[in-house]
């Protein structure tokens, strides 16, 4: 079998076998709130999750509180700031061009291939942003946003298997606005396809580490969040269903883990939680009605940054709560100086501060960027990271002229009591630092941060 850890071996002689240490098992769950997963084992139909219950610790998640952020910054044991990926979108500043950044633009390496240079066998099924996968001593199924199991697959004659077994990256997400009912079938079909996967990448237990993401929660809270937690709730039925079978697939690994013979060790994690959703704040509708931000013409769509780019244009931002001072340093159309552009961040972050909405406030906190994430971060780092009030979901597209309003979906992130279990009893506040249990767990040393 060509994912075996004596199969990729047999491609490089120099690698040696793995090093001593306790296997470990990486749970993910996308957007799981601690909270969430005691309110489910408390109505006695989970017996999985409420055995995470019993373990489940908060942590934060990195801000922006976004998947590929916190992923990221979980699978390089790193923070945003050294990693450089603030969001799923990004921005050319020669040209004013939005582009979608992947683990090409990851400025750290991947635990997976740090484990494997020094002679471990790590395995990874379902992990956000890892895609485009990169070659080396590891078996890597990258999840969302991957579209291709080509690029999402290593090794790659591994891709054509998954393929022959039907097997899906992601469920349609985009039937949530308009066919509850279908997402719901849809994610139940996915979540069957990985307990597949998950069985054919395990069993010959030729790993040291092995890490699985189920992302099924944070699909239905996007779409039906209230459904988990109101008893009245329509769907709620459909979702519990729904959830019981994320339940037995989480059972699975942990009776699988309960098999594994010798030492061993379990991390649980989420890159964020969720709650339900009261409204939208969009944030360059906001800064367009304060002067800040002006168009060249209207935008061809809610990506067309470059439309916003003009140099009468002061600020900007993009999803979720990341804005740009167009400074004549950074930007090749910006017009403020440096002097500038501090003077203006303290009367937005104070401005921002002070919004509400029917007397509620909208903003918990603005961050600055370079307080946020270093000095010395990496990348196109945001001058202001805006923290939204719990139930807010900040918007940054392009060309919106409602700056408060409600929205079709039902559910949003939030950046606190994301879940985290170890069965060792150890400690985490962020993602990275589960990245850093993983390395120290095999006895590596966190790395350097490296040049740019």
């Amino acid at each position: 079998m060509l994912w075996t850890k004596n199969s990729i071996h047999s491609h490089n002689p120099s690698i040696q076998a793995s090093a001593h240490a306790p296997r470990l098992v990486v749970l993910g769950l996308d957007g799981v709130s601690v909270r969430l997963v005691k309110r489910l084992a408390a109505t006695g139909r989970f017996p999985a999750l409420a055995e995470l219950a019993a373990l489940a610790r908060p942590i934060e998640a990195h801000l922006p509180e976004l998947s590929p952020v916190n992923w990221t910054s979980f699978s390089t044991a790193a923070p945003p700031g050294e990693h450089g990926i603030y969001g799923f979108t990004d921005v050319d500043p020669a040209t004013g061009t939005l582009f979608f950044p992947d683990a090409r633009h990851v400025r750290r390496p991947t635990i997976f291939a740090r484990l494997g240079e020094a002679g471990f066998f790590p395995k990874v099924l379902n992990l956000p942003a890892l895609a485009p996968v990169q070659p080396s001593r590891a078996v890597l199924v990258a999840g969302f946003p991957a579209q291709d199991l080509r690029q999402a697959v290593w090794p790659s004659p591994l891709a054509n298997i998954f393929a022959a077994r039907g097997y899906r990256i992601e469920a349609d997400t985009e039937r949530g606005l308009h066919d509850p009912a279908g997402l719901l079938d849809d994610l139940r079909t996915t979540l069957r396809k990985r307990r597949e996967a998950l069985a054919l990448l395990w069993d010959d237990l030729s790993w040291d580490l092995f890490v699985v993401v189920f992302t099924l929660v944070d699909r239905v809270g996007h779409f039906l969040y209230p459904a988990l937690e109101e008893e009245t709730h329509p769907w709620r039925g459909l979702c519990l269903s729904l959830m019981e079978d994320l339940d037995a697939a989480v059972g699975d690994v942990l009776a699988r883990f309960a098999d594994l013979q010798g030492p061993k060790r379990l991390l649980a994690m989420a890159d964020h939680g969720f709650t339900t959703l009261t409204c939208q704040f969009d944030l360059n509708a906001w800064l367009a009605h304060q002067g800040l931000l002006t168009y060249r013409h209207p935008p061809a769509g809610p990506w067309d940054t470059a439309a916003a780019l003009t140099p009468s244009t002061a600020a900007f931002a993009l999803d979720p709560g990341r804005i740009y001072l167009h400074t004549r340093r950074r930007f090749a159309h910006g017009r403020l100086s440096d002097t500038e552009a501090t003077s203006l961040g303290r009367e937005i972050a104070h401005a921002l501060r002070r919004a509400t909405h029917h007397g509620r406030p909208l903003i918990q906190e603005v961050f600055f960027g370079p307080d946020l994430y270093g000095p010395q971060a990496v990348g196109l780092v945001p001058d202001l990271v805006v923290l939204p009030a719990p139930g807010v979901e900040l918007q940054g597209k392009m060309g919106g002229t409602q700056i408060v309003g409600l929205s079709p979906r039902q559910g949003v992130h939030s950046a606190h009591d994301a879940l985290f279990a170890d069965t060792w009893g150890e400690e985490a506040r962020f993602p990275k630092d589960v990245g850093e249990l993983v390395v120290r767990h095999f006895g590596l040393a966190t790395p350097p941060v490296l040049s740019v």
